[in-house]
């Protein structure tokens, strides 16, 4: 697997597309997500994904602080493929790149109830009551950086 990560403006045609694709296929095609996905925050961040010889696996975008939270955020977490690791692999990677690049002290996200458990054992802790986010019951989480 590769990781690779990207500001909006560097990446490709084939990229932005295989991105979308994925996108589709898991919040609109499997979870039945019906919104507009594409929003004009994906122009001004950072685009993650891991690949394998049968293309892109998963995906993250990553957002600096203050464009929708206190902190640097996480968000549109896909992988094609479930229980398997990548999952995690992607948002460790995310997370040290958060650390890295940005210098962040957190990382806030919006996260699917249904996807708490995966987000508590990568250190993220709710500190919201459960909202509505597009039809689908979500939580604040913040993970505190060290």
């Amino acid at each position: 697997m590769e990781i690779v990560v990207k500001h909006f403006n560097d990446l490709t045609v084939d990229e932005l597309y295989e991105i979308c694709k994925i996108r589709i296929e898991i919040f609109m095609l499997e979870q039945c997500i019906y919104v507009q996905d594409l929003d004009d925050v994906d122009k001004s961040v950072y685009h993650m994904y891991l690949k394998d010889d049968d293309g892109m696996q998963a995906y993250v975008r990553i957002i600096p602080k203050g464009m929708m939270y206190e902190g640097a955020s996480i968000g549109r977490v896909v992988s094609r493929k479930r229980h398997c690791g990548l999952g995690t692999e992607i948002m460790k990677a995310a997370i040290s790149f958060v650390k890295e690049r940005f210098g962040d002290s957190r990382i806030d996200i919006s996260a699917q109830v249904r996807a708490r458990e995966f987000y508590d054992l990568l250190g993220f802790v709710q500190t919201s009551d459960v909202y509505d986010e597009c039809g689908v019951p979500h939580i604040h989480m913040v993970l505190e950086l060290e």
